[in-house]
């Protein structure tokens, strides 16, 4: 190996999933000329084409994918041992990089960010907002904060906030003029705004409960989104109705701009949970994290059932 090899293949990883040269450049620290010149020379030197460039993004050739599938679990070891030296000291510094969904970024994680780094000056955190089911390792990430307690068995998961009600909301002038709203069959009559879950790929069914009996409702939307924020500037302009969780509505409620609707059928979701691989050792700012984020609340005991799957977000 020449001594160039590992800080370029650890550029040409970054680059592999970010998808882009400026994206890469910024979390490397370097421009992306020069990010694009190092990988220059990494296939010069290998002998093998690794990106494919366009105008807009890059992607591994399959020469690369192949690398990358040895690579990865390499530069993962090499990170823990790095990990692991951190970790013998008690000083909270560095980076922690979140996996979060854009809920739990607006209502858990920046609310409590100023007072984490007025207590830890030193400490750095990279939010990357992501409402599909994210692997936490392949995305770069140290931890992921998901919906709900489907989690792979090797996991360390820590309950951040309480657990969620669903609420329909929609803009006062559209509700003015509106057919009436008494029950949730009567959303069939009106236009709604639709999510389409970006993993799955499918439009999320509304769930309603009354009387000990959940059920879900397939609608025609008048227009589907696949951003949360999105949806919820839709009903604020007045499009139609939305399904969301109430703590993503709770201001534009209290300023009067959305009315909650069919509150009676509203359904709880599990809280927020904050998860990391357990067999990783973990640093001292990531644990400072943890503990500032845990949910202080008697549920916030409650420990989530093991799965064979990533939680699940719900709008």
């Amino acid at each position: 190996m020449h001594k160039e090899d590992l800080p370029d293949l650890v550029a040409f990883s970054v680059i592999a999933e970010e998808g882009s040269f400026r994206g890469a450049a910024r979390r490397l620290g370097m421009s992306p000329s020069a990010l694009s010149h190092t990988m220059r020379r990494l296939e010069s030197r290998l002998g093998v084409a690794l990106l494919l460039r366009t105008t807009r993004s890059v992607a591994p050739t399959p020469a690369a994918l192949r690398l990358l599938d040895q690579l990865r679990p390499a530069l993962a070891a090499i990170d823990n041992g790095l990990m692991e030296l951190a970790g013998r000291s008690e000083r909270v510094a560095g980076l922690v990089r979140l996996n979060v969904h854009r809920n739990a970024a607006e209502s858990q994680i920046l609310p409590r960010l100023a007072s984490l780094q007025r207590t830890y000056p030193d400490l750095q955190v990279e939010l990357r907002i992501d409402d599909g089911i994210a692997d936490v390792i392949l995305s770069g990430c140290d931890a992921g904060v998901r919906t709900g307690g489907l989690l792979d068995k090797d996991m360390v998961a820590v309950r951040i906030s309480g657990d969620h009600s669903s609420a329909v909301v929609a803009a006062p002038d559209y509700l003015r003029d509106a057919p009436p709203l008494l029950a949730p069959d009567d959303l069939k009559h009106h236009r709604c705004i639709g999510y389409r879950m970006v993993t799955a790929g499918t439009v999320h069914r509304w769930r309603f409960a009354r009387a000990g009996r959940t059920f879900e409702l397939g609608l025609s939307h008048a227009l589907v989104v696949d951003d949360l924020h999105v949806a919820r500037c839709a009903a604020r302009e007045g499009v139609g109705l939305c399904y969301l969780r109430r703590d993503a509505v709770d201001g534009l409620l209290r300023s009067g701009e959305l009315v909650e609707v069919l509150r009676d059928w509203a359904v709880t979701y599990p809280g927020d949970f904050l998860y990391y691989p357990g067999r990783r050792t973990v640093t001292p700012a990531l644990r400072a994290l943890v503990e500032h984020l845990r949910d202080r609340s008697p549920e916030g005991d409650a420990s989530p059932r093991a799965g064979a799957s990533s939680p699940s977000h719900r709008p």
